[in-house]
């Protein structure tokens, strides 16, 4: 079904009027049409702001909070804003209408049916603190988003909040009316105002899932019909000849968030779209018992070959580096910002709420040295915590417990206003990064992708680094936010769990908040007379040009303190007899003025004659220096055989070969999954945390997942 934007029904689905029926197709199709799906992306942010509107002018100035004024004020001047009085009226009194028409007519009808089947009045408690009036269910679905309007120090409006009602298996939602009784907005006492003591949530129950629950307040639902989550398309590496191209350049990479998302997938029953697997994310997953630096170095080198497992005929060579170990004691003082959405599409308990208990664990971990500041960001921007001593615990806590979600997402005005925060707590010498903690969906302000990645490259010069913290499933914009963490000098983790949480900022705090080296990039020299031709097994992502390697200008990876990071290459040998997929590259035709293989200066040693297979070159930065320092080092083959391989570098080709298979790559070879699970329990080793236990896990279970279609 091809979706017409001007027809009336896809405003109607935006708004949640359509039939199930109805509704259950329109939402098909939309999935099928980006353009759809923007135009119900606008049309909801668009009822959301007229609603905000309507109730922002029953407020009184005066009683409302600064950042509610601002945030109102960069809304009214916003080009949203001048769509038209007249449009705008017709659209606030048919909203308003069918708000006040349906509540009157359900109300009318439930209290009669409850003074009738219940003719108890309400207890004093009841009355003293809120109303709970139970609703019939409704026919039509609930909106995709339900809407969130500012709070006034006025008396609440009553606020609907729909449940899914599963018990008799109908599709209807039921609606119910909460009269408040708070007087504080959700956004008051924040910024420079100390924060009153919470107070403690009226219990109240609710139906969900056909029975009766107890909780502090009845979740608002979120409802996405369609999968806007986007990846960058990933062409695999191909084999090139060595003769040819004996130069590999790429910057390292120690993000791991396709591996927590990969997981996700798979622990959700369904094998992960292709281009959500990097491989080299899930390799750098895990660490690995590498050699410790020497003296003041900041990493070490470590370098081994191995038959590869699902090719025997070809090698496989190991890349290792260590970073530099930090004792928490000895971590210099922290000046964080916390940068956190609060939009509308987190409202999900795997979003905000997560992030919530992720910034709980990490302020558990701060002491008196650390400051830590929060910016939040949804339709404008506002400081929600002045950078306060990390001993000030449960005032940061408390700032956390008031974030609620709602609203359209202005991503590029809190990033402005979190570096801003930064700056002028700058800790000279000390860990300035901001943590930035959302699901990607920048909709409003700056959208671009490119004009995004511009501002972050720009805010990177001030010396404050980035951390990108993903969470989401539908929703996930997970290229924005792997480039923004790459051009931000920082690191792009995924929380699909509390547990990963607790990995990323408890357990690795250090690697996470710590940089030790950065712009770290890799050049490996191939010897022509060992290597037929090889391959970078991920990456695909970090590739430079072999020029960029000398030139310091060029941006590349970081090293937290302690983290590893791994490279593998499959390399086919010289004249041994094994396949040569380079071969199937198409040749390049014969040069005019100069042979292909001249250079400007004699090489320094004769191939034919060195045993060495590779030659590995490092440039890396410290902390705040402009200027690289180079490591070299080179390798000699053994030839050595899988069975005998490091238990490390079998884990290591283990994981590289589950990444190919998820991505039914053509350079898999003869591996199975069956293989990848036994080279992964002989690659175990002591495993202390359980990590690769879970790996072990998650390729059983993708055993039995049917492969994604398309």
């Amino acid at each position: 079904m091809k979706v017409n934007l001007d027809d009336p029904n896809l405003t109607a689905f935006a708004l949640g009027e359509l039939s199930a029926d109805d509704h259950a197709k329109m939402a098909e199709a939309v999935a099928d049409s980006p353009e759809a799906q923007n135009h119900v992306g606008e049309t909801q942010q668009f009822a959301r702001l007229l609603r905000a509107e309507y109730e922002a002018d029953r407020q009184q100035p005066a009683t409302r909070s600064p950042l509610i004024v601002r945030m109102e004020e960069e809304r009214r001047a916003s080009w949203r804003y001048q769509w038209g009085s007249l449009a705008a009226a017709l659209a606030i009194f048919a909203v308003i209408a069918a708000v006040a028409i349906t509540t009157i007519q359900r109300e009318s009808g439930t209290l009669s049916k409850r003074l009738t089947d219940n003719p108890k009045p309400a207890s004093p408690k009841e009355s003293a603190s809120e109303t709970t009036l139970e609703m019939e269910p409704l026919t039509t679905p609930a909106p995709l988003l339900a809407l969130q309007l500012p709070k006034s120090s006025a008396p609440a409006a009553p606020e609907f909040v729909e449940e899914p009602k599963l018990a008799d298996n109908r599709s209807g939602y039921e609606r119910r009316e909460v009269q408040k009784n708070s007087a504080a907005g959700k956004y008051a006492g924040l910024g420079s105002t100390p924060l009153p003591p919470p107070a403690p949530k009226p219990m109240r129950s609710y139906t969900s899932g056909g029975g009766e629950t107890t909780e502090a307040e009845p979740p608002q639902r979120y409802r996405q019909d369609f999968n806007t989550a986007t990846y960058d398309k990933v062409e695999e590496n191909p084999f090139l000849p060595a003769a040819s191209n004996p130069l590999s350049t790429f910057s390292i990479d120690v993000d791991t968030a396709s591996y927590a998302n990969v997981r996700r997938f798979i622990n959700s029953g369904s094998l992960p779209p292709k281009d959500a697997v990097r491989v080299e994310e899930m390799i750098n997953y895990f660490t690995y018992d590498y050699r410790e630096p020497e003296s003041d170095k900041p990493f070490s080198i470590d370098l081994d070959a191995t038959a590869c497992p699902w090719d025997p005929s070809h090698r496989l060579l190991r890349i290792g580096l260590k970073g530099r170990e930090v004792a928490n004691e000895k971590r210099p003082p922290s000046n964080l910002v916390f940068l956190l959405d609060v939009s509308g599409s987190m409202m999900p308990a795997e979003r905000l709420p997560l992030v919530k208990q992720a910034m709980r664990l990490l302020v558990d971990k701060l002491t008196e040295k650390d400051r830590v500041a929060i910016v939040v960001y949804a339709g404008g921007s506002g400081l929600v915590l002045n950078s306060t001593s990390g001993n000030e615990k449960e005032k940061i806590l408390r700032a956390l417990e008031e974030l609620q979600a709602g609203g359209s997402t202005n991503g590029a005005e809190g990033i402005e206003l979190a570096y801003k925060v930064a700056a002028e707590n700058f800790i000279k010498g000390g860990v300035n990064r901001v943590i930035l903690a959302t699901d990607g969906d920048f909709n409003i302000g700056v959208t671009n992708q490119g004009d995004l990645i511009r501002l972050i490259e720009a805010k990177a010069k001030s010396g404050v680094f980035l951390s990108v913290l993903g969470v989401g499933t539908d929703n996930l914009k997970d290229s924005t936010m792997q480039k923004l963490a790459d051009k931000g000098n920082g690191n792009y983790a995924y929380l699909d769990s509390v547990d990963e949480a607790r990995k990323v900022l408890v357990q690795q705090i250090n690697g996470t908040l710590m940089t030790i080296a950065k712009d770290v990039k890799i050049q490996v020299e191939f010897n022509p007379a060992r290597v037929a031709s090889y391959r970078l097994i991920g990456y695909e992502k970090r590739l430079l040009r072999k020029e960029d390697f000398n030139n310091d200008k060029v941006d590349a990876g970081e090293i937290g303190a302690g983290h590893t990071v791994t490279a593998l290459y499959e390399i086919v040998p010289a004249g041994a007899g094994a396949t040569d997929l380079a071969t199937s590259v198409p040749p390049v035709d014969p040069l005019k003025y100069q042979s292909p293989n001249s250079s400007t200066a004699a090489a320094k040693t004769d191939s034919k004659t060195s045993p060495e297979m590779v030659t590995v070159k490092l440039r890396h930065k410290k902390p705040d220096g402009e200027t690289s320092e180079l490591t070299e080092r080179s390798f000699t083959d053994n030839g050595s055989k899988f069975e005998n391989a490091a238990p490390d570098l079998k884990f290591a080709a283990a994981v590289a070969e589950f990444g190919m298979l998820l991505r039914d790559s053509q350079y898999k070879g003869k591996g199975t999954l069956g293989a990848v699970i036994e080279w992964a329990q002989e690659g175990k080793g002591r495993d202390t945390a359980g990590y690769r236990a879970g790996f072990i896990e998650m390729a059983r279970k993708a055993q039995s997942l049917k492969p994604r279609e398309g």
